[in-house]
């Protein structure tokens, strides 16, 4: 195997890395979650209460979906690498090539044309629609976006901060989608809640549109400046070759398994808060407060988590975060509390935990792809990125699954029942005990499998910066 390094070069004819990146780059983000929020928060309600698609089948669908994009994701991925960058770059093309394409497919998806159509039409268009936006022009689009941020500068600091910029874009998107649009989907009708398919599809249209507006201003302001010609098609790892070198990266396998338990922690608790609401505390209003109350933290740390992370390192600050969130998870579930006050101020503390690794998550990424090139001499920034994006769609089918079957476990009631005493202690344990150990599984797996630590990061900057002025040194043309 050929690991002769065809060695990235900092472009000298761009401005430095400034406020204009990391506004872009959140732009970025805003741009995806327009879409991706729009599916995860509205999808199966408005096919199963809109289109009248049974709940079994949207479901079957969400999870073949995930194992086709085990393909789609490193095939994207491979694609992206082994194609020659572009006038701006060898990922900032991909905005310009599928921001249409995703967000008329996202339009499409939640579109009613065929509502009166027969049962097959209408399971066939929630089909077509969602694989096309999410396994094909949902994939093309993210995985360069994602991948990015390692070309944007090689610069620890920088990149930390790309990622902080990057989880408060998904934040505020969060708040607009999950606070304000529910306000304009669901309408009374004969003193009944329903989602309106007509308004719906304007909703669509509207966060298509403003997509189209965040992912133009991510392509206007973002720079790449790290520039890295492929290799000739005789010396370039093949996508087996690529792909085993991977596995055995300990900065990626061990991000993936940290952030895949940490993942399903968040879902899992972003699914039960409604039932621990309604069902435990007797009061679904408050779930209101308890969603700004788990997103607050993340508000909280971005100020504040580029320098943390730049004082003590990524890894540090997250192992300490999860170690607060197995802690207060603990701790909720021993005091048994009837408050929910008491429980927001334990949940306040869990969901901060959770924020310390999930604001950086995305600078860990840059981190697997610095070593993925010390040890190879290839960077494979876009399938490394695949692989991560993958493995985070394989926890969201994770945990869906298992907040549906957890609930069937306990013996939970559907119909709007009174719940007996073990099946509300069940919720209990379900929202407080089971994320605990989740988390606790992720601070594991950071502490013991993942290897780059704050020294280690800063060695392996320092020996690639020693790497490329060699190779431009050799090769002015690269420089």
């Amino acid at each position: 195997m050929s690991t002769t390094a065809v060695t990235p070069a900092e472009k000298k004819d761009v401005r430095p890395f400034g406020w204009r990146d990391k506004l872009g780059y959140m732009f970025g983000d805003w741009g995806n979650d327009f879409t991706f929020l729009l599916q995860s928060t509205f999808f199966l309600i408005f096919y199963t209460n809109v289109m009248g698609i049974s709940a079994a089948h949207v479901g079957t669908l969400l999870f073949v979906a995930r194992i086709l994009d085990a393909f789609t994701d490193v095939g994207a991925g491979r694609l992206i690498d082994t194609l020659r960058p572009g006038r701006s770059g060898r990922f900032k093309p991909w905005l310009l090539r599928i921001m249409i394409p995703v967000t008329v497919m996202a339009f499409l998806m939640f579109s009613p044309f065929v509502v009166d159509g027969a049962y097959g039409t209408r399971l066939a268009w929630m089909i077509t629609t969602y694989i096309l936006w999410g396994s094909v022009f949902y994939t093309l689009i993210n995985i360069p976006y994602g991948s990015m941020a390692s070309v944007i500068s090689n610069d620890p600091g920088h990149r930390a901060s790309l990622s902080v910029f990057r989880a408060l874009g998904g934040t505020l998107a969060n708040i607009a989608i999950s606070v304000f649009l529910p306000l304009v989907v669901f309408v009374q009708v004969a003193g009944q809640s329903q989602m309106s398919g007509t308004r719906m599809m304007w909703a669509a249209l509207g966060c298509a549109a403003l997509g189209v507006i965040c992912y133009l201003l991510c392509f206007v302001n973002v720079e790449e400046r790290i520039s890295t010609p492929p290799k000739a098609k005789e010396e370039r790892q093949g996508l087996g070759q690529a792909l085993g070198s991977m596995i055995t990266n300990r900065g990626l396998t061990g991000l993936i398994a940290t952030a895949l338990f940490m993942l399903v922690a968040n879902m899992t608790l972003s699914g039960m808060m409604p039932y621990m609401l309604n069902e435990y505390f007797n009061n679904g209003q408050l779930l209101s407060i308890v969603n700004f109350v788990g997103l607050a933290p993340t508000l909280l740390l971005v100020p504040v988590a580029s320098k943390l992370a730049k004082t003590f390192g990524k890894k540090e600050v997250s192992a300490v975060g999860l170690a607060l969130g197995v802690a207060s998870g603990v701790v909720l579930f021993v005091i048994r509390t009837d408050s929910p006050y008491v429980f927001m101020l334990g949940y306040a503390l869990l969901m901060l935990g959770i924020a310390a690794l999930n604001v950086l998550i995305w600078a860990f990424i840059t981190d697997a792809i610095d070593l993925q090139e010390i040890r190879t001499g290839e960077r494979n920034d876009a399938t490394v990125y695949g692989m991560y994006s993958w493995s985070r769609k394989l926890g969201q089918a994770i945990a869906g699954g298992l907040t549906g079957w957890a609930l069937g476990w306990i013996g939970y009631q559907s119909g709007g029942v009174t719940q007996t005493e073990s099946v509300l202690d069940g919720i209990y344990m379900l929202g407080t005990l089971v994320p605990a150990l989740l988390l606790l599984a992720s601070l594991l797996a950071i502490i013991f499998w993942y290897p780059l630590s704050k020294k280690r990061v800063e060695e392996n900057v320092a020996i690639l910066a020693e790497r490329h002025a060699a190779a431009a040194a050799a090769d002015p043309e690269q420089a």
